[in-house]
């Protein structure tokens, strides 16, 4: 994000290695047989950290991502986020310090803001982060 706008995106499926469970699938919409034959992150590693290096990332529940990406950068030893990331904001936290007592999932936080997510009709982290954007944007106006 730049300047409260979109900025460049990295979108990448990625082959799990392991089947996938009906209920990741449920959610995601991706099956094993789409992902089987898609790099694994490995592969893929050096231009994801290329991407995100002296970036502050804005996440959803920065926790939960932030660890799967570093138990993943463990695997392959590239450290972990923090070694490429300037810094995080979480804005689930920012929106439970805004909107205490109110929910604040990511489809909460688009209806409390009027923000159109129609289009959202899986988790994916795509269309999550073009929503994300607006939600961010909302919440920094807050007192």
């Amino acid at each position: 994000m730049t300047n409260g706008e979109p900025g460049a995106s990295y979108h990448q499926l990625i082959n799990p290695q392991r089947p996938v469970s009906v209920g990741a699938q449920r959610v995601h919409g991706y099956s094993w047989e789409m992902l089987k034959s898609q790099p694994r992150f490995v592969d893929i590693a050096d231009d994801f950290l290329n991407f995100v290096e002296g970036a502050t990332l804005v996440i959803h529940n920065a926790r939960f991502d932030i660890g799967f990406l570093n138990a993943e950068l463990a695997i392959v030893n590239r450290g972990c986020m923090a070694d490429y990331c300037e810094g995080v904001i979480d804005t689930l936290s920012l929106a439970r310090q805004k909107r205490p007592g109110k929910p604040a999932s990511l489809d909460a936080l688009c209806k409390a803001f009027n923000i159109d997510a129609s289009g959202r009709t899986l988790h994916g982290a795509l269309i999550d982060s073009m929503l994300l954007v607006q939600v961010y944007n909302s919440l920094t106006k807050l007192p």
